[in-house]
Parts: structure tokens; C-alpha cells; sequence
């Protein structure tokens, strides 16, 4: 090498010690309010999704407002599109955060999720766009997830993930009924006033008392080190699919089964509170009850159908009972019935953590990344291409919003629907019934799913791609891959 080649690489050794300077202080105690714990990224997590929660029914709204005609078809292509930037995204974040570090990261994640917020008083259009951009970096449960993984072992790595996804579930219980309320006593501008200060606040605990998960001894090494297409490439996780039957057959459970799922979540409260005439209080509540269902159904139920039924019929099972509720809010065309349906949906909520736990057990050691990676890229896929594909299916069958909302009366009702209108509509829901049939061809090709093998794939490039950036594409544990109910998403 030679002199000036040493200077100038020098030179580079400085600047690079120079910005750890800048995030790790004297003596390379992380900045932040004492050690990394778990405990800071469940109170990133609840604030960011607190913030959003509060903005669920002023969305609504404002999404009807904005996009009077076709309002289920542009409401499908904004979260499809910023599902979709989060899929092609969440892979090169995830192995950046590796070398750059996890709190810089989180702040950014952060920070241009939340950015739409005020937005939407400000300009609705903007609002829109804005959020469709942010599905580049709607990734915070990714980082999170990393975060915690930097700071827990093995062991302990499942419990806290599940701690993350608790809060995360606790977050949308309580938010969406304090919007609603604030907003009929106080007006929605109050409400975003509100999401706007706690989304701040997240942010500025972030940058004051979140400090660096990354060990100090995996820094030196990683700073400045090259990110390869490999780390980066989203798709990277869906390559390995056709390499064992087996495994085929679970991705194409999952696919089929989280297509219309991801679908749901992103349409369905706007199709309580258009079509079905819910107010925003009943939406909230509704939200709450789902929410809290399913968090008995995804720990208690799901440990005893485990433990009595053994853990394929325990993925047959939740399956039949998403096919049941989905059926149901297709058909449905009374406020009771959706509440039935949103009890049997709470159950149809246990099949993803079971499918995980049978890949957990019948993965051997070091083919636990490459498995649950494939079916981590796929859920990632289907939130892109749900949310459009919902959209689409209510815009052939011309289900739109054809009135605008009223004053809604002390009852709980006051909003004129295109569905009172239409009394003799035969399908009030046909996507839903669309995700049906496609539940039950996930369920005819999880009954191919043998109890209990032997996964074997071919992972040596694998294992390096996983190494750099294992979250949230490698979980290191049985049971570490359960992800929260609703990913990464404003509603």
C-alpha cells in the first residue's frame, strides 16, 4: 500500500472514530438514561402507535372527505403502496441499523411514520401522499425487534418479544376510543393536536433516554463496512421457497391465508363505520374488544389448543375460524353481526403463532432464520398487495361511499349508508368472501402439512445473509417469530 493509500486510510479511521464519538460517549457508556432494557423499546413502540391509534376515527373521515369517489379503491392503494415500500425497504434498514447502529434507526423509523400527522389538518391530499412515501421507513417494529434481540438472550428473547407485541396490541385498546371521545366533546383538531405532541414526545425520548443496543464490541468491526445486495435484497427470504415441499406448503399457507388478513385490517374499519353505520365510538370499542380477545386468544387458547390438540389442528382450527368470520362480515349486514364475527376473528388470530411454532420444532437448529425468514417475507408481501387487492375488489363490485357522514345522534347512529340505501344488496361485502375462498385453499393445502419433519434447506449463503441482519427475518429462538396482530400500521 502505499503512503498516501495509509494516510488516507488513516484519515477515514479518524472520521469514523470522530461520529462514534458523536452517539457513544467517553468511555463507551451508551448514551440514553441507563442500560439498554426492553423496557425502552416497548415505550417507543406505545407512543409511536398511541399517537396513531388516537387518529382513527378522524381518518376515517378524512379519507371519505378526501377521496368522496372511490374511496375503498385509493384507500387500498395508499396502504398497499406504502406496504409494498416497507417490504422492498425493511431488509436494507435491518442491515444498515447492523452497522450504523439501532437508536439512530429508531429515531428515523420513527420519525417519518409519525411525519403524516399533522399533515392531516394541514393539507389532506399531503397527508395522504405523505403516508403512502412513509411505508420506506414504516419499519419500527424491525428495529425494535433488533433492539431487544441486542440485549436478551435466547432464552429470554420470545418473552420480551411478546412484551413488545402486548403493548403494541395495548396501545390500539385504549387510543382509538380516547380519539373518538376527544374529538366529538373537542373537534378532530384537538385530536391530531394531541397525536402530533405524543408522537413528539416519542421522538424526544428516543434521542434523550434510548441508549445504543448495539454492543460496543460489534461496532469497531461494522462501522463503515460495505452493505452487500445480498443483505439488502427483499426478496432474499422467498428464494429458498421451492427448495422443500414441505416447506412449500407452509408459504403457501401463509400466503393465502395473510393475503386477505393484511386486506382486512386495512379496509375494515372503514367499512364499519361507511358502510355497516357504526359511529366512531362503536369503531373504537370494537377495536378494543378485538384487541383484547385476541390477546387471550394468542396466549391462553392458544398454549391449551397447543398442549390438547397438537399444533397442525391448532393451525387447521384458526383457519376454519377465519374462514368463518370472514364469510360472515361478507354476508353480514347487521352491527351485530360484525361484533359476532369480530369475536370469531379474535380466534382466527392464533393460526400465524402456531404456524411459527411448527416451524420452531420441526426446523433444525441452524435452519430456524431461513425458514422463518421465508415466511416473515411473505407476510411482508401480502401487506402490500392485500390492502390493493381489497381496494380493487370493492371498486369492480362498485361498493362506494355515496353519502357523506351526518352529526351523529346521541344513539350511536348518524352516519346515512350506501348500504341503507341498498337494502336489497345480496354481497354487503365481497372481498371479504374473496378472502374466504382463499382461506379455504390454505386450509386444503395445510392439510398436506405433515405433523411432524424434518426441514432441511440449503443455507450456507443463507446463514451469512441472516448473520448481518437477522431481524426480523431470523428469530434465534422456537416461538421468537410471533409478530403483533397489526404490523406496522396506522389503524
Amino acid at each position: 500500500m502505499t503512503q498516501g493509500g495509509k494516510k488516507k486510510k488513516r484519515a477515514v479511521n479518524r472520521s469514523i472514530m470522530l461520529a462514534k464519538k458523536i452517539i457513544i460517549k467517553d468511555g463507551g457508556t451508551p448514551q440514553g438514561i441507563g442500560s439498554p432494557s426492553v423496557y425502552h423499546a416497548v415505550i417507543v413502540i406505545f407512543l409511536e402507535f398511541f399517537a396513531w391509534g388516537l387518529l382513527t376515527a378522524p381518518t376515517l373521515v378524512v379519507l371519505h372527505e378526501t377521496f368522496p369517489k372511490h374511496t375503498f379503491l385509493m384507500n387500498g392503494l395508499i396502504q398497499g403502496v406504502k406496504g409494498l415500500l416497507s417490504f422492498l425497504s425493511a431488509p436494507l434498514i435491518g442491515a444498515l441499523s447492523d452497522v450504523w447502529g439501532r437508536k439512530s434507526f429508531l429515531l428515523l423509523t420513527v420519525f417519518f411514520t409519525c411525519a403524516p400527522i399533522p399533515l392531516m389538518k394541514i393539507s389532506p391530499w399531503w397527508y395522504f401522499a405523505v403516508i403512502s412515501v412513509s411505508g420506506v421507513f414504516a419499519v419500527t417494529f424491525s428495529v425494535v425487534f433488533a433492539y431487544v434481540a441486542d440485549i436478551t438472550q435466547e432464552h429470554e428473547r420470545s418473552m420480551a418479544y411478546g412484551l413488545v407485541s402486548a403493548t403494541f396490541a395495548a396501545s390500539l385498546v385504549t387510543s382509538p376510543a380516547i380519539g373518538a371521545y376527544l374529538g366529538r366533546v373537542y373537534g378532530d383538531s384537538l385530536v391530531v393536536v394531541l397525536a402530533t405532541a405524543i408522537a413528539l414526545l416519542d421522538i424526544c425520548f428516543i434521542l434523550v433516554a434510548v441508549p445504543e443496543s448495539l454492543p460496543e464490541k460489534m461496532r469497531p468491526a461494522s462501522w463503515g463496512a460495505p452493505i452487500s445486495w445480498e443483505q439488502a435484497d427483499p426478496f432474499a427470504s422467498l428464494k429458498k421457497v421451492g427448495q422443500d415441499s414441505i416447506v412449500l406448503l407452509i408459504c403457501i399457507t401463509v400466503f393465502l391465508s395473510y393475503l386477505p388478513e393484511a386486506g382486512q385490517y386495512s379496509s375494515f374499519f372503514l367499512y364499519l363505520r361507511q358502510i355497516m353505520g357504526f359511529s366512531s365510538e362503536s369503531v373504537a370499542a370494537f377495536i378494543a374488544v378485538l384487541g383484547i380477545l385476541s390477546i387471550i386468544a394468542q396466549t391462553i387458547v392458544l398454549s391449551l389448543l397447543m398442549r390438547s390438540i397438537g399444533n397442525k389442528n391448532t393451525i387447521l382450527l384458526g383457519l376454519g375460524f377465519q374462514i368463518l368470520q370472514l364469510a360472515w362480515y361478507g354476508f353480514g349486514s347487521e352491527p351485530w353481526m360484525m361484533w359476532a364475527a369480530g369475536a370469531v376473528a379474535a380466534m382466527s388470530s392464533i393460526t400465524f403463532p402456531a404456524v411459527s411454532a411448527l416451524v420452531s420444532r420441526t426446523a433444525d437448529a441452524d435452519q430456524q432464520g431461513v425458514v422463518q425468514g421465508m415466511i416473515t417475507g411473505i407476510r411482508g408481501l401480502c401487506n402490500g398487495l392485500g390492502p390493493a387487492l381489497y381496494g380493487f375488489i370493492f371498486y369492480i363490485f362498485h361498493v362506494e361511499l355515496n353519502e357523506l357522514p351526518m352529526p351523529e345522534s346521541p344513539s350511536g347512529g348518524g352516519v346515512v349508508t350506501q348500504y341503507q340505501l341498498q337494502q336489497n344488496s345480496i354481497i354487503p361485502g365481497p372481498p371479504f368472501l374473496f378472502g374466504a375462498c382463499s382461506v379455504l385453499l390454505a386450509l386444503l393445502v395445510a392439510l398436506f402439512i405433515p405433523e411432524h419433519t424434518n426441514l432441511n434447506i440449503r443455507s450456507s449463503n443463507w446463514k451469512k445473509h441472516c448473520g448481518s441482519h437477522g431481524h426480523p427475518h431470523s428469530p434465534q429462538a422456537p416461538g421468537e417469530a410471533k409478530e403483533p396482530l397489526l404490523q406496522d400500521t396506522n389503524v
